[in-house]
């Protein structure tokens, strides 16, 4: 069906528009709402507002299916400053709606309140803070230390103060900057895609149009955008001739999350290719490093607490690869009453390390000559090998990867995880049940009955002038 609609950039902008404008409607009554104004699944508003926002969702991922057809059109072919327009129009009915598929950015506002009060983040969840604030914090994380870096928490201590605690103004305030961190990712996605012989506005278009970046960045306002952003930065800057910045940049981006301090092996390639000596860029790496983490740790009076906390325990319900594996090991060890059955789940966490380990060895050998793309391939093995695994963790490597994929059918391929992934969370970021599934798989077949009558109605008028 999408094939044979006639397109252009202005339908692909006003069709994407109207999608986020109605999931920015439904999110009003099924989005993460504030605690105080959360609705029961089954109350009348609460299912017309799931309904709208998987309407929208549907017409989002079409309307960037259809600009992706654009892209590779021989004609017509938008540029990069095109693609960031429709970028900018697609996020501003999000700007205002209420945190949608996660509560994480609930988390973050407690979390940055209790180092701005001094609290030990890394020891303590937010159940210590107390408050209005930790209220909001899904119950099963209310008692678990931060999993974030001093950057990220120095970043959020800084809001909690500005916002005063107040919820409205704390939560815009991430959005803000989970904005930024995306017009970061905007601005440097053609520059390291022209460095890996890339179309630019195929990596634009991948890297920061897709689905996944405005449901979860934008909308969720996760602190990924931050460290993406930063990440690529650093990428730029160590291509420009900047290695020290660069390590700096990427440094600062494993400080908000740590799975980017993969990036420095990418600095460290970048160097050597570029005519250093391989001991000295990874002295040089090493260094700025190490200097960048002593003092943002410093600034942000966190301590070092955030390297336990990379031992942080996933939900017993996540549905990475290694934890269903390991549920299912561990249910047929208890059936036949095996007393290894507790040990399944952190035997396939640590298999799952290791095997990832391994992979990414094996994908910086045979990559080398391609750091960006080596980077992003790491980046997905390492979101799909791990612990835990959420949509938005596609993005550490579709971001790189769309930079630098070497060919059509890498991007078609993650364009299919794409729009399989935009469909995988409830608005409300909870769990789904039945009438919750019926009302989101209603949202979506009402959109594709609507995008195949405005498919049928734009091709009445042709059919009536060739008789």
């Amino acid at each position: 069906m999408l094939a044979n609609i006639p397109v252009d950039l202005r339908r692909c902008q006003v069709l994407g528009l109207v999608g986020t404008t109605f999931l920015a409607a439904g999110g009003e009554s099924a989005g993460a709402l504030p605690a105080r104004e959360l609705l029961t699944p089954a109350s009348p508003r609460a299912a017309l507002g799931l309904v709208g926002a998987y309407f929208g969702v549907v017409l989002l991922i079409a309307a960037w299916l259809l600009l992706g057809r654009q892209v590779r059109s021989p004609d017509r072919r938008p540029g990069t400053r095109e693609l960031t327009a429709v970028l900018v129009v697609w996020s501003i009915p999000l700007l205002l709606a209420p945190p949608l598929f996660s509560r994480d950015v609930y988390s973050y506002l407690a979390q940055g309140a209790m180092a701005d009060a001094h609290m030990d983040v890394y020891a303590h969840g937010p159940a210590l803070l107390g408050g209005p604030l930790a209220d909001e914090v899904a119950p099963m994380w209310r008692d678990t230390g931060a999993p974030y870096g001093p950057v990220f928490l120095g970043l959020a201590s800084v809001l909690a103060k500005v916002s005063r605690g107040e919820l409205p103004a704390g939560l815009l305030g991430l959005r803000l900057v989970a904005l930024l961190g995306v017009a970061v990712m905007a601005a440097v996605l053609p520059r390291l895609a022209r460095h890996s012989g890339a179309d630019p506005a195929a990596a634009l278009w991948l890297g920061a149009l897709n689905p996944l970046v405005l449901l979860h960045l934008v909308a969720g306002a996760h602190n990924d955008a931050v460290m993406l952003g930063l990440l690529g930065l650093g990428l730029v800057a160590a291509l420009g001739r900047w290695p020290i910045l660069g390590a700096v940049l990427v440094t600062l981006a494993a400080l908000v999350k740590a799975p980017a301090i993969l990036g420095l092996a990418a600095i460290v390639v970048l160097r050597v290719r570029a005519g250093d000596r391989p001991a000295k860029a990874v002295l040089t790496a090493v260094v700025s490093a190490a200097a960048t983490t002593v003092a943002a740790t410093a600034v942000a009076g966190t301590g070092y607490g955030w390297i336990g906390a990379l031992n942080t325990p996933v939900s017993s319900g996540n549905w990475a690869l290694t934890s269903l594996l390991g549920r299912a090991t561990r249910a047929l060890l208890e059936r036949f009453g095996s007393d290894l059955a507790p040990l399944a789940v952190p035997f396939w966490h640590a298999l799952g390390i290791v095997t990832a380990v391994a992979v990414i060895g094996h994908t910086w050998l045979r990559l080398r000559p391609r750091p960006v793309y080596a980077l992003g391939l790491s980046l997905a093995t390492l979101a799909a090998l791990g612990p835990a695994i959420r949509p938005w963790y596609a993005l550490w490597g579709l971001f790189l990867i769309a930079a630098a994929a070497p060919s059509a059918s890498v991007r078609h391929r993650v364009a299919a995880v794409t729009g399989v992934l935009a469909l995988a969370t409830l608005p409300s970021g909870g769990p789904a049940d039945t009438g919750q599934l019926v009302l989101a798989v209603s949202g979506g077949v009402l959109a594709l009955v609507v995008l195949v009558q405005a498919h049928q109605t734009a091709q009445a008028p042709a059919t009536g002038h060739t008789a």
